[in-house]
């Protein structure tokens, strides 16, 4: 066997270890939190079935791929919440573990996913942007299915959940209009009655 080729081996093993990586929400019916690989593939597949619903045209492959990729320095860094503030020792947490596991790979493959998880971390284009938002709409559809969950959980208030996930808005402007239609709805069958009796 070639050198590439047992480190190509070698770093899909690695890749294993992101499923034991915990997120917040949980899947529907199952009294357990989702990990980082069931999140890739569903993110995934979302893009693909949203691409044609986006302000503009994205090269949906290159979503996939970004897709792909974004979530697989968790395996060092772990997941956390989008509605902490990231700090700068976060960034340089998640950059020094996606060296450390891009690195496995033998060129070119490593730089093609190092340069993939970039373009993501800084929006470098509209497709790592459209990326972003689909991202950040996968838990929002958890939770407007799992009754707040996550949301209660950490205490996440209204105000915050649209503050943050305003980017889904600007790339899939109808997709959000109808998530906003759900989140009324909810609201006023007592969603947030959390946030007031935190307040």
């Amino acid at each position: 066997m070639s050198s590439d080729l047992q480190r190509i081996i070698e770093f899909i093993i690695e890749l294993d270890k992101l499923k034991a990586i915990l997120r917040k929400t949980k899947p529907l019916g199952l009294d357990r939190y989702e990990n980082s690989a069931e999140h890739s593939w569903q993110v995934c597949l979302l893009a693909l079935l949203l691409a044609k619903h986006a302000r503009q045209p994205v090269d949906i492959v290159r979503v996939v791929e970004i897709l792909l990729v974004h979530d697989i320095p968790e395996i060092d860094s772990g997941d956390h919440i989008v509605y902490q503030c990231p700090s700068q020792a976060r960034a340089e947490t998640d950059q020094k573990a996606a060296r450390r596991i891009f690195g496995l790979l033998p060129e070119p493959q490593a730089s093609w996913c190092m340069s993939r998880w970039e373009e993501y971390e800084v929006r470098a284009s509209k497709e790592a942007v459209f990326a972003y938002a689909v991202d950040r709409l996968m838990p929002v559809l958890h939770n407007l299915k799992n009754n707040g969950q996550s949301w209660r959980e950490n205490k996440v208030r209204l105000e915050e959940v649209l503050a943050v996930n305003a980017v889904v808005g600007e790339v899939l402007p109808s997709v959000w209009e109808h998530v906003q239609a759900v989140f009324g709805e909810l609201s006023a069958k007592g969603l947030f009655e959390y946030q007031e009796k935190n307040a």
